[in-house]
């Protein structure tokens, strides 16, 4: 029991939930205020605002699958990671001059460049620094630092965007400029977190020599992968969610508000959930979670006021506690060791490149389904239930193996070499 424990889990564990924290703090103030920012201030339509967010997200997953082989390659994920956090860092000033479309998706391009840089090694740097009755409290610890982080960071725009008094409660060019300023101190922390904080984990086993493909990483994986891409079809960029919150009503402030209270209740189930999935399995809280996501997300579709976005985004964060962390927790259950980073990436790569097109889809639904159905803003989130659902079914269905015993390490690069 005390394996289970929070001071069970070591230092490596708490170096990455540091650097996540912190890499939160500098990203969410910006990053939750720059759909609006594109919208209020530079006027970008909501079908460009989706192309900005898919292409960022999708960038980021090609890289993901790259560096998550690379760091099986090399037997090396520590710094990786700290390379991929620097990039992030140096991407933030470049959003202070940004002054229009282009110039915000070449500054998104570079911090997701950054993300898809670390991702996958972090990540299997974790996996590889705990046993496996401690990987879902250590995934679910890292993603509670990564969304108190963020709620730290929404505190603190919320704050900027008070005592900025902007007529309204709109965002100026000024305001998201001192956000920005705001940002660097806690993401060079982030980076230096990292960099001092975590040691070289060896993976176990002998040094995977694959080329990148999914070859070797089992079929499993890969029926896994399946469900989680059609899920992830309808799981469009959150930008949309705030556009919807500002369409029906609710003002900066409000929004902002709206955004920590989703933090502060996927911070207080992360941890807890990720626990639980060691104890009764990843799967029961992936299907609850998407479960939860097809009910909020439906919600969303025939809100009314913006307090009902306010209360069903705050429920979000209940699907993000359940199903995040422990997502990430199963794939290292269905993967040998030595293959870990390249199925984080892979991992990674299928979800950010569908965030391609399922934030175009939600885009032109938003623009096009009050012309042809009459849905209007509401059509996104039908068609992101309706995804949930089936997704929810299949993986209810599926039935996955135990996860990968060690003595298979050998037999199953075996099978790629």
């Amino acid at each position: 029991m005390a394996e289970r424990s929070l001071r069970g889990l070591p230092r490596n564990i708490w170096a990455v939930s540091l650097t996540s924290f912190f890499m939160d703090v500098s990203s969410e103030m910006v990053l939750n205020v720059l759909p609006l920012f594109l919208s209020t201030v530079l006027g970008t339509p909501t079908a460009i605002i989706g192309l900005i967010e898919g292409l960022a997200e999708a960038t980021a997953s090609v890289l993901k699958v790259f560096s998550g082989w690379l760091s099986d390659r090399l037997g090396s994920r520590k710094w990786l990671a700290v390379a991929g956090y620097g990039i992030s860092a140096l991407s933030k000033p470049f959003f202070y001059i940004s002054g229009s479309w282009s110039t915000v998706l070449a500054a998104r391009w570079s911090d997701r460049v950054g993300k898809g840089v670390r991702t996958a090694p972090r990540d299997a740097l974790v996996a590889d620094s705990v046993t496996p009755s401690q990987r879902g409290l250590a995934f679910g610890l890292h993603r509670a630092a990564d969304t108190a982080g963020a709620m730290l960071g929404l505190l603190i725009a919320l704050l900027v965007v008070l005592l900025a008094r902007n007529p309204g409660g709109e965002l100026t060019r000024s305001t998201f400029r001192t956000l920005v300023l705001i940002s660097l101190a806690p993401a060079a922390i982030a980076v230096l977190s990292l960099a001092i904080g975590a040691r070289e984990v060896k993976p176990e086993g002998p040094r995977a020599r694959v080329a990148v493909s999914f070859r070797g990483l089992g079929q499993p994986f890969l029926v896994f992968m399946l469900i989680v891409g059609l899920f992830d079809l309808g799981n469009s960029s959150d930008a949309f969610l705030v556009l919807r919150a500002q369409e029906r009503g609710l003002e900066l402030p409000g929004i902002l508000g709206m955004l920590i209270t989703f933090n502060l209740i996927y911070t207080l189930v992360s941890a807890p959930a990720g626990a639980l999935s060691d104890r009764v399995g990843r799967r029961k809280l992936i299907v609850g979670g998407w479960l939860a996501y097809a009910a909020i997300y439906l919600g969303f579709a025939l809100a009314g006021a913006g307090w009902h976005v306010w209360a069903l985004y705050g429920l979000y964060g209940i699907y993000y506690g359940l199903a995040y962390g422990t997502a990430k927790a199963m794939v290292a259950d269905l993967v040998p060791v030595a293959l870990r980073g390249t199925a984080f990436g892979a991992y990674n790569f299928v979800l950010g490149l569908l965030d391609l097109p399922a934030s175009l889809i939600a885009g032109l639904l938003w623009q096009g389904a009050g012309r042809w159905s009459g849905f209007g803003a509401a059509a996104p989130f039908y068609f992101g239930a309706g995804a949930a659902l089936l997704a929810s079914l299949l993986l209810m269905a599926w039935k996955p193996p135990q996860a990968v015993a060690p003595q298979s390490q050998k037999q199953s690069l075996a099978e790629v070499s």
